[in-house]
């Protein structure tokens, strides 16, 4: 056996059963990834895959754990390849970031702007993405870590940290009605129409919940991913806003006004997720400690290491 068995299983199952597409991804042919499974099969005596004619179907219960099995030796490999890349070069290399559109527009440009000036020769790449999409891109090893206050703390292949803790602000044109009110409450928004995150997105869990735990239904009339269309629709008059604290700004976003709403909606925790057995190099900790004053390089081994389940902000 060999390890272009173990990528082409692998890769079957990545692109559902389809070998057609496993051999694209992987720049060779459809008969040769056939073959090559085949051989394996055959080597372990044991199916693989179950078939339709000469088309694979689905995993068999052996096939299950071998899968595992080759998911583990192929990330190990890996590893082995970022050691040797991370000895060879400690201040260059590619390094890739997921996150959300909150985190790479308002929370990120300064830990960067540090980043970049001490490793000058790390290629950076920011990809963003819904919760779902950035644990996908850990998960096959498209991304070095994953930030996003919703759903990557749950996956139990990742290991995830709380980075920073926030809460929201409600915003609203100049001279709003609701900028008299002294003390802000939920019952005062029932007046407006809404305008706030998917539900994916920046705490918008919490956002529901409180509604929730009041009897009250909101009129939201308008979801984004992002806070820079909601507060494009708030200047115009569409509604009032509720974004994440670390959007709004009083100097830059002059034409809004910004109201407090940690006490009607709570605290969120912004979470930097890896791969669960992932190779970090040096200036991965390096941006992980410029990103959250409470992580270091020490408590992130460790929570790599299975140390990590009663650690909160």
């Amino acid at each position: 056996m060999n390890l272009h068995q173990f990528r082409f299983v692998r890769e079957a199952v990545r692109q559902n059963y389809n070998l057609t597409e496993a051999a694209k991804a992987l720049y060779t042919s459809q008969p040769g990834v056939s073959k090559a499974i085949i051989e394996l099969e055959e080597e372990l005596g044991v199916d693989i895959f179950t078939r339709h004619g000469k088309r694979i179907r689905s995993l068999t219960e052996p096939g299950r754990r071998i899968l595992s099995s080759v998911e583990k030796i192929l990330q190990e490999v890996e590893s082995l390849k970022r050691v040797g890349m991370d000895y060879a070069a400690q201040d260059q290399g590619n390094f890739t970031i997921a996150t959300t559109h909150t985190q790479a527009r308002y929370a990120l440009p300064r830990v960067i702007s540090e980043f970049t000036k001490r490793y000058p020769k790390v290629r950076l790449s920011i990809q963003q993405g819904n919760p779902a999409q950035i644990a996908d891109m850990l998960l096959h090893d498209h991304a070095d870590i994953g930030i996003a206050t919703e759903g990557i703390s749950s996956d139990k292949n990742l290991v995830s940290l709380p980075g920073y803790q926030w809460t929201h602000m409600v915003i609203t044109p100049p001279e709003h009605p609701l900028l008299d009110k002294k003390h802000l409450a939920l019952e005062d928004l029932m007046g407006y129409p809404l305008i706030t995150y998917d539900a994916n997105f920046a705490g918008r869990t919490k956002i529901d919940k409180a509604f929730a735990l009041r009897h009250l239904a909101p009129d939201i009339v308008l979801e984004a991913i992002d806070a820079d269309v909601i507060k494009t629709y708030v200047e115009i008059g569409l509604g009032v806003g509720i974004v994440a604290g670390v959007a709004y700004d009083a100097e830059r976003d002059r034409n809004l006004r910004g109201i407090a709403a940690g006490h009607l909606f709570g605290s969120n925790v912004t979470h930097l997720a890896v791969k669960q057995g992932a190779y970090l190099r040096s200036f991965v900790y390096t941006f992980i400690e410029l990103f959250s004053p409470t992580l270091n390089r020490k408590l992130v081994e460790q929570a790599m290491s299975g140390e990590h389940e009663a650690y909160e902000l």
